[in-house]
């Protein structure tokens, strides 16, 4: 198969995850390297790297206005980022006992899912981050 344009470089292990921003301007991605890269889709250049999980990051996902970005990761914890300033918001989201496979948002934005290897889906609230009820 022919390969269309340079792929995109700057992670230094294996990439997890990758999402759209909800207006399409930014691609975010989740690696093994311990980090996430913000891109811009059009030029294909690196925006940001965002640092401060302390294991592989399986999952990212963002918000439906695009203000956030969440991220899972095998450091057992939730981040949730500034999308324009790159930072991360808060502290960890922490409850799991095992690695995070999977985040979401929910439609509305109010809520953020992230599944687990340790078999449970914790649901967390998204403006005061904390854990919304017992892990399912």
């Amino acid at each position: 198969m022919e390969q269309v344009g340079d792929p995109w470089k700057g992670h230094t292990d294996v990439i997890n995850c990758v999402a759209f921003s909800p207006d399409g301007k930014k691609v975010v991605s989740a690696s093994d390297d311990k980090t996430l890269r913000l891109w811009d889709p059009e030029t294909r250049k690196e925006i940001a790297v965002l640092k401060g999980h302390e294991d592989y990051v399986r999952s990212v996902a963002f918000s439906p206005d695009g203000l956030h970005i969440a991220s899972g990761s095998r450091d057992r914890t939730v981040r949730i980022w500034d999308a324009r300033t790159y930072q991360q918001v808060g502290g960890p989201l922490k409850g799991h006992i095992n690695s995070i496979w999977s985040v979401a948002y929910s439609p509305n934005g109010k809520q953020i899912a992230s599944g687990c290897w340790d078999n449970t889906i914790r649901l967390w609230d998204a403006d005061t981050m904390v854990q919304v009820g017992s892990p399912s």
